[in-house]
């Protein structure tokens, strides 16, 4: 576990210098456990190469567009939920193990105990989106839009990073040991499976085509799809980027504010 000291040791630690400070000292961390390093580069892109190589033959899509121009944008986006769901695992680490516990016994904002996690995996995050990018073009994907749209897509996929980091601190606060925080692990996996991330909705049974339409993994896939597909995009889904970047935002936005309020009450009444 690594120590952490702070700059200023008279009064408290300000916002800015907490999260600095615990932004460094999550990343250190990261990079010090090669198996964390080597499971959030190759999680990813494992799962993408089994379907494009093993099941992306026996699965079509519509309107003449390749099964791997389909895929990559929702494999991207369902990997942020793999990726941030080791902020669950992470924060019940830290619980457990007292590092929480010594954080309050020093001059720090409380504030900053969530978001310097937050910044270090958000950062993270898009170290991991890169090379999954990369594994993606490697294995056949071709952008259809314009490089900005690209660059768009990215960028909207660190907001739901972003987003989706707040959700997860609130189950490892509330799960409070590890074992309980990667239970979540098999709901990520039914969420990302029943949504647009692998395969098209209207494949889907009608009850759960509703479900799948109506969630947010499948807008923010829509949404990235939509940046990266261009014009096959409206002929495809149906609208144009717009309307699912508006959708995804929303979702990102409700996902954010709603978890960073659970998880700072929650936070503040286990320091109580």
């Amino acid at each position: 576990m690594t120590t952490l000291t702070p700059t200023i040791r008279t009064g408290r630690a300000g916002i800015v210098t907490g999260t600095g400070l615990l932004a460094k000292r999550t990343t250190v961390t990261f990079l010090r456990r090669p198996e964390l390093v080597v499971l959030s580069l190759v999680q990813m892109s494992a799962i993408m190469l089994t379907f494009r190589f093993i099941f992306g033959g026996a699965i079509g899509t519509a309107h003449g567009l390749p099964y791997v121009d389909f895929s990559v944008p929702g494999f991207i986006t369902a990997g942020v939920l793999f990726q941030t769901l080791g902020t669950a695992i992470g924060i019940a680490e830290d619980m457990e193990q007292g590092f929480i516990d010594r954080l309050r016994s020093m001059p720090f904002s409380t504030a900053a105990m969530l978001t310097g996690r937050v910044v270090a995996d958000t950062g993270i995050l898009a170290i991991v989106l890169a090379v999954t990018t990369a594994v993606g073009f490697a294995v056949g994907f071709r952008l259809q839009a314009s490089v900005l749209g690209g660059l768009e897509a990215f960028g909207l996929c660190l907001v739901f990073g972003l987003a989706f980091s707040w959700l997860f601190i609130a189950v490892g606060l509330l799960a409070g040991n590890v074992k309980a925080a990667q239970g979540v692990s098999m709901i990520v996996f039914i969420v990302t499976f029943a949504s647009s991330a692998y395969v098209p909705t209207q494949t889907m049974p009608g009850w759960l085509r509703a479900f799948a339409e109506n969630q947010p993994v499948t807008a923010m896939a829509n949404a990235v799809r939509s940046l990266t597909l261009g014009s096959h995009s409206q002929a495809f889904l149906g609208h144009g980027p717009g309307y699912f970047v508006i959708r995804s935002l929303f979702w990102a936005v409700g996902i954010l504010v709603a978890f960073s309020v659970i998880s700072v009450a929650k936070f503040r009444r286990a320091a109580g």
